[in-house]
């Protein structure tokens, strides 16, 4: 995806979450930051955007977003399970600031290498989630590529996912 392309589907995220009235939160890990940055690249994006997560070690899921350390044995970081919990937790934590049922979360984590990956989940495998005002949606991506790459087509393709949930 082009930047510019990339720019105009931010833009139009945060034209229709105005619309609705719905307010966005993410709860990152393997992009680190990424695609809150992303996010923030259009001006007036404080309107809608409320900020985020950088939930790296599994010690940070657990007390800022409450994942459970038996999800994370039983499924690890990388998983369906610890997405849902990252998102269920982006948007309690923001709650107080707008009504919880108004916020979405997209929460990331995954296996950016080149190390850490496995028979089960090689380098490359991330679980993008979105959950919130009525939305549930996960997906697993295989990106193949660099840490860099993995990082990127990870934050890229859930600004796609958030635009193209939101817009139904």
């Amino acid at each position: 995806m082009r930047m510019d392309d990339l720019y105009s589907l931010s833009e139009q995220i945060g034209k229709v979450l105005r619309e609705k009235g719905l307010f966005l939160v993410t709860a990152e890990s393997c992009t680190g930051g990424l695609l809150g940055h992303l996010i923030t690249e259009v001006p007036g994006s404080s309107d809608y955007y409320l900020g985020g997560f950088v939930a790296y070690s599994n010690e940070a899921k657990m007390r800022f977003l409450g994942v459970s350390p038996e999800t994370l044995v039983k499924y690890g970081a990388v998983s369906e399970q610890t997405v849902c919990e990252m998102a269920s937790g982006a948007r309690r934590a923001f709650a107080g600031i707008q009504p919880e049922e108004n916020i979405i979360a997209v929460a990331i984590s995954g296996v950016a290498g080149p190390d850490g990956g496995t028979k089960e989940k090689p380098v490359g495998t991330v679980w993008i989630g979105l959950e919130g005002s009525g939305i549930s949606y996960l997906e697993k991506f295989l990106f193949e590529r660099s840490r860099s790459a993995i990082k990127e087509h990870s934050a890229f393709q859930a600004i796609q996912m958030i635009f193209d949930v939101i817009k139904k």
